[in-house]
Parts: structure tokens; sequence; C-alpha cells
């Protein structure tokens, strides 16, 4: 684990809103870790730090809780609706060579054929991975695709080491002609054909 996701957690006995409050205020933000069989341990963690590490998806934070080591992966952050500041973590105690199921986002690349549009059915993929090697994202290649093609979760390469979990026909993109392109003919159609019987009625 590298320098920037070693954080220093502090054991925190005080509960309540009104305690979490003045927790944020102090640029802290409350914490639970929990699994594998071991009772929840509350903690503090530096308000700073966590923003930064939560941004990427499945982060896995090395603790250092009163000199003692634990990994433990981002489960759920739960922030104000509002303003959107991290008001508490969820995390899940892991060990290294430990596999776990994660969603990992899905992210489209390429360009498909001119005039179609790609549509993305699934942002995010079920996978089996290594708790210490979990991917950013996995990759769907859509450059020079038809109108017509789709990509499915068993059509996707993943990462060495990774198994997917979601059913191998879940539907990840589909490519496809707007909506507007598809309806301008039939317009133009019944535009020449309305024309048609006004010219009929000039001539009489």
């Amino acid at each position: 684990m590298s320098e920037d996701t070693t954080v220093h957690a502090e054991l925190r006995e005080n509960f309540g809103k009104g305690f979490a409050r003045r927790l944020r205020a102090a640029g802290q933000i409350p914490a639970v870790i929990y699994g594998h069989g071991t009772d929840p341990v509350h903690v503090a963690l530096p308000g700073h730090q966590l923003s930064l590490l939560v941004r990427r998806a499945n982060a896995v934070l090395e603790l250092d809780v009163n000199g003692k080591s634990q990994l433990a992966l981002v489960k759920d952050v739960q922030r104000d609706p509002v303003r959107q500041i991290i008001e508490h973590i969820d995390l899940l105690v892991v060990k290294k060579g430990e596999k776990i199921e994660v969603e990992v986002p899905v992210v489209v690349v390429g360009e498909s054929a001119p005039g179609t549009m790609v549509n993305l059915d699934t942002v995010t993929l079920r996978l089996e991975v290594e708790a210490t090697h979990i991917p950013e994202h996995v990759q769907v290649d859509v450059n020079g695709r038809e109108e017509g093609d789709h990509v499915t979760a068993g059509a996707i390469e993943l990462p060495k080491g990774a198994t997917l979990i979601d059913d191998a026909e879940l539907l990840i993109v589909a490519i496809s002609v707007p909506t507007a392109a598809a309806e301008e003919e039939p317009a133009e159609e019944t535009a020449e054909a309305a024309e048609a019987p006004a010219e009929e009625t000039a001539a009489e």
C-alpha cells in the first residue's frame, strides 16, 4: 500500500449526531470498521485526506489504529444530500490475497460509426477480485461500431485475476441512431405528400 492511502484513525467512544457534528467541525469524519467476525470499531478519520481518497471507487485504505495496521475497503460513503459533505463512512475489513465482490465503473472508449450514438445501459459491473488489486474501471471499446451493435458483460475483457459475477448476457452498451435522425426521412415524405393535394387544389 502507498503512503497516500495510509490513514491514521482515532478510536472514539462518544456517539450521537451532536458529537458527529463536532467531529466534522474539527475536520474529522466519523466511521465504523467491521467485518471478518470482529466487533465494529468506531473511529474518527482525517476529513481532507478521506475526501480525496474516496473519489476513487472501491478505495482500499491502510488504517493505523493505535499503532495497529488494518486494511479496509470503503464500502459506503454517506453525504449530506444538499451540501455533499461526507457525514459518515463504512469500512469493511479485508486481508491481502482475499477475494471480494465489488462494483467497478464501466468506461466507454472510442467513437462509434458516424451518425450513431452510444447508449450505456449498465454503468457498473460486479466482479470478484483480490482486495488489494481492485481495478479502477473496465473499458468497453466502441470504435467503429454500427447501428444495432451491442456489447454484453461477457464480451468485456476483464483485468487479470478478475471474475465476472453479473450475468454474461447483461447488456452494457448498445449502438443506435438518434431518434430525430431516424424520424427525419418519414417527416420529409409526409411533407411531400401534403404538398401534392395542395397543388391539385390550386390547379382546380
